[in-house]
């Protein structure tokens, strides 16, 4: 496998395809939500080529490594494996260098900077939206706020400019696909664009129930610590409450800084192995979950263990969670209406769910869905 900016070679797929195709993807410096997009797309597309700013082929999973890698002039950039998002204000014009000629179809993946690409006449353009850029547009204000006292000054000046590219390049996208009804309206709002909306692809296979009699009496909260996921209202919560919950996920110092917030019943296990994330998935009581999330990943793979969720009827949950018959959805996000959920939660769904159906459920969320859905949005591009 070799990584470079250099120009690719046009070439016959060596899996017999003829369509040449150019997945591009914001930057590889982990395997995360946008990361397994990207690995379905890799397995409809096994002869693509990837394009992205920047990347570091040890965080890499096998599928994705098994691909040629170019990377922007951002990827020759100092340090910028660490300090990507630094140079931000230069990935339009790294997207705009890149020369796609050859290629029959562009499929982009949207998070941070990836759609601006130029592509051929010819070529149709899907973009696979995560999110509009949150630090430009809705979250702006948040993202600033707690920037330090350079960013803060810098930022004003700056994405006045990348918004108005942003806009710019929406418009020379022939199709979008949004992972949620949540971000197609986000896309509507900021680019004015209209967008199918095709669910990320969930590996529901990798999760299965257990009986009844190896439940515990525990609650759990699961993912990146980060502040929006509100992690600290869930510990507030059950420190009321006085009942068990589970904390898993890091970084470190964001886990002992809540754990002085924690009541005598809630327990942090930091990361842990998958294996150990799924024996909790299948055993709590339920997924808390009070963030707004774009799509939200762990409650279909709580699901998918025949598990509820209680969580924030806001973003990416409305999609997924049916509440009363999959969970339990409250609608402040404040720590006394997820007091109320629980205790909703606890005189009804908690005796009433059936694993069988919550599995049923979080299987419309497969990557054979994923995967039709795509095909879909293509063939509408004429694919």
């Amino acid at each position: 496998m070799v990584h470079s900016d250099a120009k690719p070679t046009a070439q016959a797929s060596d899996v017999g395809r003829d369509r040449r195709v150019a997945l591009i993807h914001y930057w590889l410096v982990g395997m995360r939500g946008g990361e397994k997009v990207l690995e379905a797309l890799c397995e409809m597309y096994p002869q693509a080529d990837i394009f992205t700013h920047v990347v570091d082929p040890a965080q890499l999973s096998d599928r994705l490594l098994r691909h040629q890698i170019y990377t922007t002039r951002i990827g020759r950039l100092p340090m910028a494996r660490r300090m990507y998002q630094k140079y931000l204000p230069l990935m339009p014009r790294a997207l705009e260098e890149l020369d796609l000629t050859g290629y029959d179809l562009v499929i982009s993946s949207e998070a941070g900077p990836a759609k601006g690409v130029i592509c051929p006449p010819d070529a149709p353009h899907l973009c696979y939206c995560h999110s509009p850029m949150r630090y430009l547009w809705d979250q702006y204000h948040v993202y600033r706020n707690d920037a330090g006292l350079l960013t803060r000054t810098v930022m004003p000046r700056l994405a006045h400019g990348l918004r108005q590219w942003d806009v710019t390049s929406a418009a020379r996208v022939d199709g979008f696909a949004a992972n949620s009804h949540h971000v197609a309206n986000r896309i509507h709002k900021y680019w004015r664009r209209t967008a199918d909306v095709v669910h990320p692809p969930v590996a529901v296979e990798d999760f299965a129930p257990v009986p009844r009699e190896e439940l515990g009496d525990f609650y759990l909260w699961a993912g990146e610590l980060a502040p929006y996921k509100r992690p600290d209202l869930a510990i507030e919560a059950f420190r009321q409450l006085d009942k068990p919950l589970v904390v898993i996920g890091g970084p470190d110092d964001r886990t002992r800084q809540l754990a002085q917030l924690a009541g005598p019943q809630t327990r942090f296990l930091g990361k842990v192995p998958f294996d150990d994330l799924k024996w909790h998935m299948a055993r709590c009581r339920a997924l808390i979950f009070p963030g707004e999330e774009d799509f939200g990943i762990v409650p279909v793979e709580i699901m998918a263990s025949g598990r509820p969720v209680i969580g924030y009827g806001r973003g990416g949950l409305m999609d997924t969670v049916v509440d009363g018959q999959t969970g339990v959805l409250f609608q402040t996000q404040t720590v006394d209406a997820l007091i109320d959920a629980v205790e909703r939660f606890e005189a009804d769904l908690a005796q009433n769910v059936a694993p069988e159906d919550l599995v049923r459920h979080a299987a419309r969320f497969s990557k054979q869905a994923f995967r039709s859905g795509v095909e879909d949005s293509l063939k509408a591009l004429g694919v």
